[in-house]
């Protein structure tokens, strides 16, 4: 029997296993996910945590459950080394496993050693522990004596806007909340549509833009901050990083061929090149368009790059022809708070209640498993009237 080895278990590696069991094969191969964690987490709904509009259960079903009822096998562990000539993933808690075609999605992480005291006393929101620390570092400040809870969100990119808001929403009149970025405008990818409709709920919320700006120290409970080579120390007491994307440190040590950046190179059938028993995708490679631009380390990247993944997988172990990975731009979505939020893409430009409500119900489509879209989306329609018994 073949055996399938993803390690990584985020958008790139869940998915690609979740499509590799609904293809045609002549002889069903062993398909293992290894993973650390004992949650898929859902990155783009990762904000509603902040203000309570979703469970962690929702967002972050575990994978024994998600799995539970497929023929792909979990492992939770830590990959400590991949032996590239033996075919070989060397695991930190159990034995070796041996593959005839290895998916790497290991993902990437948030560099916070930018800036001299970020990684002490920054957060950034890339995890499920990482919400669970600013919610109870929020819910500390709210039931503290302080007039005013001061946040410094540093980016101003997507992620840096829906938290902005979010907390925002969340904070109310106790909250005085900028965001700083070095760059000359907020949201500098997005469609004109969805960068305009943000700065208007932004202005809404009273939200400060320190555009231009240059972080120089960050403390306990103050930063440094630098515009047109002036210096400002302010208050502050929360800051959140959410800039910057670096591979995971094994991918540094295995003999692969890398960019500048450390990522992994490709071709365009996602092959790791010069390996072709080896695919790689999500944020440890660079991946570009048809155009040959290169593609952000979006959820929305990585959900397709799983689609050609799969199948390129099963063509190779199915002497097929692969196929070159395409990406499809389906536009981009944006949360602006509780019950707000603007989409744009495929001819569509919404935003408020309206645009909240496709984005939620987008994300429900795309949610990993059949079984897990069923049981949130009860749970949606239910909580209202549950809600509404318990306040009566």
């Amino acid at each position: 029997m073949k055996k399938i080895i993803i390690v990584g278990g985020g958008f790139g590696g869940l998915y690609t296993a979740l499509k590799l069991i609904q293809l045609d094969w002549t002889q069903q191969p062993e398909i293992i996910i290894i993973e650390k964690n004992d949650r898929f987490v859902f990155s783009p709904l990762l904000y509603e945590l902040i203000t309570e509009e979703m469970q962690s259960w929702e967002i972050a079903p575990h994978y024994a459950d998600l799995l539970a009822n497929t023929r792909i096998k979990y492992i939770q562990d830590t990959v400590a080394d991949i032996d590239i000539n033996q075919q070989k993933v060397i695991l930190t808690n159990h034995d070796s496993l041996l593959y005839d075609r290895l998916v790497i999605a290991l993902g990437g992480t948030t560099p916070t050693d930018l800036v001299k005291g970020a990684t002490e006393y920054a957060i950034p929101f890339r995890s499920l522990e990482n919400a669970y620390q600013l919610k109870e570092k929020l819910r500390q400040l709210e039931n503290s004596e302080q007039e005013f809870i001061r946040v410094a969100i540093v980016g101003g990119g997507y992620s840096g806007v829906e938290l902005a808001l979010k907390i925002a929403d969340r904070l109310g009149n106790k909250g005085k909340i900028r965001i700083i970025d070095r760059g000359s405008d907020i949201l500098v990818n997005s469609p004109e549509f969805n960068q305009k409709t943000a700065k208007k709920a932004l202005k809404d919320h009273q939200i400060w833009l320190d555009l231009e700006t240059e972080i120089e120290e960050i403390k306990e409970r103050e930063i440094t901050l630098s515009y047109k080579n002036k210096s400002d120390t302010i208050p502050v007491d929360i800051v959140l990083w959410t800039i910057g994307t670096k591979p995971v440190k094994i991918i540094n040590k295995l003999p692969l061929p890398q960019n500048k950046q450390g990522k992994i190179n490709i071709n365009s059938q996602l092959q790791v090149e010069n390996y072709p028993e080896i695919f790689a995708i999500g944020d440890l490679v660079e991946c570009y368009d048809q155009e040959r631009k290169v593609l952000p380390p979006t959820a929305q990247v990585a959900f397709q790059q799983s689609d050609y993944c799969a199948w390129n997988i099963w063509a190779s172990l199915e002497e097929k022809p692969l196929l070159p990975f395409q990406y499809q731009p389906l536009g981009e979505m944006l949360a602006l708070g509780i019950d707000n939020a603007t989409l744009s893409g495929l001819g569509i430009s919404l935003n408020g209640d309206l645009a909240y409500l496709a984005r939620r119900l987008v994300y429900l489509y795309r949610l990993p498993t059949f079984e897990h879209q069923l049981e949130v989306a009860f749970n949606w329609i239910t909580s209202p009237l549950t809600n509404l018994i318990k306040n009566s």
